[in-house]
């Protein structure tokens, strides 16, 4: 019993010792520092990783894809009619903020040569007519 006594006054003793002396926090202004040196090399690198992904191009995940858009045309503000290609299958979309609908399939096409000094979306837009012209029985 007198050794209990006396680790229980050792222990009391000993943590007030403890809990007597003063607690100094660090610095605030050293600390603070510290956070927004890494916050801005952080920011840094990644700042200049978007700048060689940009540059040099990121790798394509969907080069395989059965997927492809083959062109599209704005009718509206928020509405587009676009050919997206299947396989070999073409299939003629409209697309509004709310859906997107099929609005024909046809079997894979060649598009004609670019003209001199057009652009591909005058060709496509002008395919595009000649085709629902053709369609309509213009």
């Amino acid at each position: 019993m007198k050794h209990l006594t006396e680790a229980a006054l050792l222990f009391a003793t000993t943590g007030m010792v403890f809990a007597a002396e003063p607690a100094t926090p660090p610095p605030a202004s050293g600390g603070l520092f510290q956070v927004l040196l890494g916050l801005i090399v952080v920011l840094g690198l990644m700042a200049g990783a978007a700048w060689l992904l940009k540059r040099f191009g990121a790798p394509r995940m969907a080069s395989g894809t059965v997927i492809k858009v083959i062109g599209g045309i704005a009718v509206g503000n928020r509405e587009r009619i676009m050919v997206i290609e299947v396989a070999d299958q073409w299939i003629v979309v409209g697309i509004t903020s709310n859906q997107i609908n099929t609005l024909s399939t046809m079997p894979k096409q060649e598009l004609p040569p670019l003209p001199e000094g057009g652009t591909p979306g005058s060709q496509f837009s002008d395919w595009l007519q000649q085709f629902m012209d053709k369609r309509n029985g213009k």
